[in-house]
């Protein structure tokens, strides 16, 4: 809220993003993810490009000693969800995803971390 008393919402009002007019909803992407037996956590954040408006970009983090590639779950998906749903940015992280106390993924901050 700023000193007029106007609110303004700073993240998205809801988890979804929009891809060259097509709906994504992260939710949707981030299970089809928790599917794969190597991903341990993910997040899935959308990344600005110039064309289509956002790219599916997610975040994952894999179990101990697996082994899964940026490849290996791209087919993974594509045979879950629709192609345009596939990340077309993948990162991997060791460390857990931020969260806030209740466990809540910190999105916002991951955005600003890989994309600033």
């Amino acid at each position: 809220m700023d000193a007029d008393g106007f609110v303004y919402i700073v993240d998205r009002a809801k988890d979804m993003l929009i891809r060259g007019g097509e709906n994504v909803y992260c939710a949707e992407v981030e299970a089809a993810l928790y599917e794969h037996p190597d991903v341990l956590d993910c997040a899935v954040i959308g990344v600005p490009h110039e064309v289509l408006g956002e790219e599916v970009g997610a975040v994952v983090r894999l179990r101990p000693g697996a082994a899964a590639g940026p490849d290996g779950l791209r087919a993974f998906l594509a045979e879950r969800i629709a192609a345009f749903k596939v990340p077309a940015h993948l990162w991997f992280r060791d460390e857990e995803l931020p969260r806030n106390p209740s466990g809540k993924l910190l999105k916002t901050r991951l955005r600003t971390e890989l994309l600033t």
